[in-house]
């Protein structure tokens, strides 16, 4: 097949064209031939494209017609994995083929843009249309098998229908991780049966700091929000019928204070009033950290059984990141405990923690994973690491044999500003605009063949001080989720040689989708005047970000 010029983001493999003319229409008589394995992306269609199009899809039974052929064929994994499909148009027939129902799913995607940006609309905008699928063929299979987004809902939370949203985002761009942020000092966000003053009093707190944890202003209003357990359950499964996997966060042992507020006991009572805190309102590293006891092993013990319950993904993150070892240091009780299990300090005190949650989620059949700090003290034997403070910790983890999921702050921290300019809303953090992440690499060079291949993945993180609603996580996560996204999907050159000129010109056509989609992305001119901040404090870093 020769190659020819598509507008597909990410982009495929391979893509070739067939004779000018040659492509096929979609019209009320076409239907849906789902074989076996492919009724979720038939069902799929009928509701996103089939919606956009105003087209039935009905069935198809017998022969003739004008069916859009949907099958499961593993052979075409053998190259490539189970997430390979084959989308091929011509005069005589359109097919969608995947190594799994989940190719399959991602060929639908591949689908739906070839339709144009309409076909992501939620009702037909012109009646009595047919729609083109030019004649083509694209085959396709990702880089990584984890593309993962995370979602701080603990600092702000974002409703159910956001989430369920956000998920619709993940798939249009073949994500198929969403790392959900459940708890942290500022809020709690999934019912826990066992423990009702999670949600009671921590999903609560009385103000908001409105802006970088320096600024002087307030919002005075109270925040807070969880979801219940049926709402999980309805987020899993709505997420899974998309072929993405939902990773839920339990932070421990740091970032725990709206835990201690509902559950004082859970602190370090001994050198800290417990019963006086209350869910934090503000931004920044919270030195009330969980207290080493045996009452808050088998109090997490408990939480972390119902949520393997509700999310039934191989892996579950427990945090680790960001524990202040003060309160530990002046606890005598921590010191006890440090003595009584012959570890070398605080640090090994943090790990006996990890270690601890590490082997009681292997012994149910699951995978712990952490941020780069659990590495500190030695790292547990199962677990995965999520390099966030820059390629060191995820170097150190495959070195020693661990699976790592690279996401360097430095590189695709989303909620980190996309220019210099004045204008940017609150700006956070490094500049990092669409070409910077289009050119990042998961992979550092350093590594061996070996080495490398414990790199089983990549993630975004979008983290919420200041992003307070829908439109802000919008702004901040696009377009650079879409470069994001070709970099997790995609077979790209080294980053010096990536053709960012090319991708500005697909994007051209992307930024109609995501128009049809109605999100408020960061245009490339700069943001509008209602997407602006002004007057409201950020946390400006000067100078390129270090590679770390």
């Amino acid at each position: 097949m020769s190659d020819f010029r598509t507008d597909l983001i990410p982009a495929p493999r391979r893509t070739g064209q067939a004779p000018p003319g040659a492509g096929r229409t979609l019209d009320e008589h076409t239907t849906l031939d789902a074989g076996p394995g492919t009724e979720g992306v038939a069902r799929w269609l009928r509701a996103t494209v089939g919606a956009a199009t105003g087209l039935p899809l009905h069935p198809h039974h017998g022969t003739g017609g004008n069916p859009v052929e949907l099958r499961v064929l593993p052979a075409l994994g053998e190259k490539h994995g189970p997430e390979a499909y084959r989308v091929h148009v011509d005069d005589r027939r359109v097919s969608v083929q995947g190594a799994s129902a989940a190719g399959v799913f991602w060929g639908a995607q591949t689908l739906r843009q070839l339709l144009g940006p309409a076909a992501f609309r939620r009702a037909p905008v012109t009646g009595g249309r047919a729609w083109e699928l030019p004649a083509t063929t694209v085959e396709d299979a990702p880089r990584f098998a984890w593309r993962g987004v995370l979602l701080d809902v603990a600092r702000h939370f974002l409703p159910k229908d956001g989430v369920l949203r956000y998920v619709d985002l993940l798939a249009a761009h073949k994500l198929n991780v969403l790392h959900l942020h459940l708890t942290d000092d500022q809020g709690w966000r999934v019912e826990i049966r066992a423990f009702p003053r999670l949600t009671e009093v921590g999903a609560w707190r009385a103000r908001t700091k409105h802006g970088h944890r320096a600024s002087p202003l307030w919002d005075e209003r109270p925040h807070g929000g969880y979801y219940t357990r049926d709402d999980i359950r309805e987020i899993v499964a709505y997420a899974a019928e998309r072929h993405i996997t939902v990773v839920p966060e339990i932070d421990l042992p740091g970032h725990a204070q709206a835990a201690i507020a509902a559950y004082p006991e859970l602190g370090n009572t001994d050198v800290v009033d417990t019963a006086s805190l209350t869910v934090w309102d503000t931004w920044g590293v919270n030195p009330n950290v969980l207290a080493p006891t045996d009452h808050t092993l088998a109090f997490y013990e408990q939480v972390l059984t119902e949520v393997l319950d509700l999310f039934p993904s191989r892996y579950v993150h427990i945090g680790g990141d960001e524990c202040p070892k003060d309160q530990w240091k002046a606890s005598p009780a921590a010191q006890a405990r440090i003595a009584a299990e012959g570890l070398a300090g605080e640090d090994e005190l943090q790990s006996w923690f990890i270690r601890h949650f590490d082997r009681w989620l292997a012994a149910r059949g699951r995978r712990l994973v952490g941020w780069d700090e659990i590495l500190e003290g030695g790292l547990a034997e199962g677990a995965t690491v999520s390099s966030w403070r820059g390629y060191a910790g995820g170097i150190a983890a495959a070195r020693a044999g661990h699976d790592v999921v690279m996401c360097p702050e430095q590189q695709v921290y989303l909620d980190h500003r996309q220019a210099a300019g004045a204008d940017e809303p609150v700006p956070i953090g490094y500049v990092r605009t669409l070409e910077d992440v289009y050119r990042f690499e998961p992979v550092p060079p350093e590594l061996t063949g070996a080495e490398a291949a414990r790199v089983i993945g990549t993630q975004a993180n979008l983290w919420s001080e200041v992003t307070e609603t829908q439109q802000r996580v919008d702004y901040q996560a696009f377009p650079r989720l879409a470069a994001f996204a070709e970099v997790a999907w995609s077979a790209l050159p080294a980053p010096e040689d990536r053709d960012y000129q090319d991708f500005s010109r697909r994007m051209t056509a992307h930024y109609a989708r995501l128009d049809a989609l109605g999100v408020d992305y960061r245009p490339p001119a700069g943001p509008h005047p209602w997407q602006r901040r002004p007057g409201v404090l950020g946390r400006p870093i000067e100078g390129p970000p270090p590679i770390v």
